[in-house]
């Protein structure tokens, strides 16, 4: 091998060695073997076998010889892996060589490393297990990883569960899971605050299951109080068992459609009709919740409870006046001529949900002027700044206030809808 190729794989292992991702250490081994089969491959890969026996090896001279193109190079400098933990990933790559011989002798050897390693060097293999599980043959390296985390100690589990690769962690969840290894109550906790939404889901279904029909507060509690719809709905949902199912009513009018449909299950399974209580919360004027009437929308009758979403569109609360028009659009109830005039509402939430209301009616406005309403600020995190407060534009300059073009489309709408009658 030429010296600057050599150089170059030399260059490759010490990066993959500071702490690159899984994908890297693939990398590394594509990379060796097209320099050795298409470089200048002079002194072979895996000559210290023979020049020097019994003589451990450098990093670079055993990942070169377990990269290398020769099989029988690679079969033989397996051993010496044991010896260089750094390097146990290859091992786990070569336990889905294309060589069967390889493939055995690196399983073996994978078998019995697994149980010495500390819980740092397990999580380094972890994770290149499970990105080489996608590949071909790579479903063995994960069946003896998986195997050795239900036999580990509480403690190597528990350190992959903090880890920071997402994958890991999920495994790890999952181990936890089926090892009983967490109360229901900490389960509950753990959905409630983990920021990966497949944890949130296993853990939350994992709380309930274990708590039976014993769930209490120290269950319900975390997972009520979610800032995650997916969990407080699993909550939502665990209130039957507890024969509090009364306790779903003020989740009728949750943020999260996920939560608001698990409300009205749960209300029903006991013999409550969701729907009086939507249509007196959107007739308690200054008392209506935020997402009353977007709930209302989703299982009222179009006919009965339009009238009263109308009426919520001139509401001072602009998540109250937003959810008529969801409510409106998902009743099939939208009117073009009475929504029009919400084009130009001082809420960026309102303008956002009449231009989607309105947008079977696209070709009754100026081009791309339904979607250049405002958008860009977060829904739930909106200010509800005075009405003559002045509009900031990103970066902070103030921008002009809005003309209020939308009566003008609707006064020419009316105009040509004159003219087709007289016409007829």
């Amino acid at each position: 091998m030429s010296s600057s190729a050599y150089e170059d794989v030399s260059d490759h292992l010490a990066r993959v060695l500071k702490g690159a991702d899984a994908g890297a250490w693939a990398d590394l081994d594509g990379h060796v073997r097209g320099v050795i089969r298409w470089g200048d491959h002079v002194p072979a890969p895996g000559a210290w076998l023979s020049a020097a026996p019994g003589r451990r090896p450098t990093a670079l001279e055993l990942a070169l010889a377990l990269c290398g193109p020769d099989g029988r190079t690679r079969e033989a400098a397996l051993p010496y892996v044991t010896h260089a933990p750094a390097l146990l990933p290859l091992l786990v790559i070569r336990c889905a060589d294309w060589a069967e011989p390889v493939r055995e002798r690196a399983r073996e050897l994978l078998r019995a490393e697994l149980p010495g390693l500390s819980p740092e060097a397990l999580a380094a293999v972890a994770v290149v297990v499970l990105r080489e599980a996608r590949r071909l043959r790579g479903e063995s390296a994960y069946d003896l990883l998986t195997a050795r985390l239900r036999e580990a100690p509480e403690a190597h589990v528990l350190a992959l569960c903090a880890g920071e690769d997402r994958a890991v962690r999920r495994l790890a969840h999952r181990v936890v899971v089926d090892r009983a290894l967490f109360s229901p109550a900490r389960l509950a906790s753990i959905a409630a605050t983990d920021p990966d939404m497949v944890v949130q889901d296993l853990c939350a279904d994992a709380a309930i299951a274990a708590a039976g029909d014993t769930v209490d507060e120290t269950v319900l509690t975390p997972l009520l109080g979610s800032r995650t719809g997916r969990v407080r709905a699993a909550g939502v949902t665990a209130l039957r068992r507890t024969s509090r199912a009364a306790e779903a009513e003020p989740f009728l009018y949750d943020r999260s459609a996920l939560v608001r449909a698990c409300a009205r299950w749960t209300l029903r399974q006991t013999g409550t009709d969701p729907l009086p209580l939507y249509r007196a919360a959107c007739a308690a004027g200054d008392r209506t919740p935020d997402f009353a009437a977007v709930g209302l929308g989703e299982c009222g009758d179009r006919a009965a409870d339009a009238p009263a979403l109308w009426a919520l569109i001139a509401h001072e609360r602009p998540r109250v006046r937003a959810g008529a028009v969801t409510g409106l659009r998902l009743l099939d109830a939208v009117r073009f001529q009475r929504l029009v005039p919400l084009l130009d509402d001082g809420s960026p939430r309102v303008v956002r949900e009449a231009a989607k209301a309105l947008a079977p009616w696209a070709d009754h406005f100026p081009a791309d002027a339904l979607s250049r309403v405002p958008g860009d600020e977060p829904a739930e995190a909106e200010a509800e700044a005075p009405a003559d407060a002045p509009i900031r534009a990103p970066g902070g300059v103030t921008a002009p206030e809005p003309r209020p073009w939308a009566l003008r489309v609707l006064r020419l709408v009316r105009w040509r809808n004159r003219g087709r009658s007289a016409s007829t």
